[in-house]
């Protein structure tokens, strides 16, 4: 399901700090605006239920789920609200193995080019590329150049619509956008502007 969320849009919503109160209208702007992926992460104020919550609004063609996984067990309360997504900071293949064991799509995240081959090899077609803005677009393409076809690499931190376009000509298939879409305190209106500034950048990057 994650492929098809991102065909459609390439950009995860990672809705850090929110509380369960704005999850759902929140989520609702986003969707509107184009996204499909949206992730809350489990150091966000009860993440668990903000996913529950942002799961009963959205249609089922959007993937939610959650960031900041690092314990296996978090693979389950996860799937038991409904969340299709595991996305982590590291490649643990523990987490992996729970993840892909629940039937979820996972991102692993990783910063070097051992980490990458590991967490393909145990079972991860996107990986996280972190820190993006660390990393740049030349280590992608100069991970694409070795890694199998079949991995979908997706930046995620430092992103914003300035520099989407440069990491699309790189070979990125999507984007995880953090604090360039959402922070806590934000109004409804503004994070919805802020989306649909993302998606013109992603629309407008892709369509090259």
């Amino acid at each position: 399901m994650l492929n098809e969320a991102l065909r459609h849009c390439g950009l995860i919503a990672i809705l850090r700090g929110i509380e369960p109160k704005q999850a759902q209208p929140i989520a609702d702007g986003l969707y509107r605006a184009g996204f499909r992926v949206i992730e809350v992460p489990l150091n966000s104020p009860e993440p668990i239920e903000s996913i529950n919550l942002i799961r009963q609004k959205l249609p089922a063609d959007c993937v939610v789920g959650a960031g900041t996984v690092y314990l296996p067990a978090q693979v389950d309360a996860v799937r038991a609200v409904g969340g299709s997504l595991i996305v982590m900071p590291h490649g643990d293949v523990k987490v992996i193995d729970a993840a892909k064991a629940a039937g979820l799509d996972v991102l692993p995240g990783v910063a070097t080019a051992t980490e990458a081959f590991a967490a393909f090899a145990a079972g991860a077609n996107f990986l996280k590329i972190f820190p993006a803005d660390l990393l740049g677009p030349a280590t992608l393409r100069a991970w694409l150049s070795v890694l199998p076809r079949s991995v979908g690499l997706i930046p995620v931190g430092g992103i914003s619509p300035e520099n989407i376009d440069g990491f699309v000509r790189a070979g990125a298939v999507g984007f995880g956008v953090g604090s360039a879409l959402y922070k806590p305190g934000m109004s409804v209106e503004e994070v919805a502007q802020r989306a649909q500034a993302l998606v013109r950048a992603w629309c407008l990057a892709t369509a090259q």
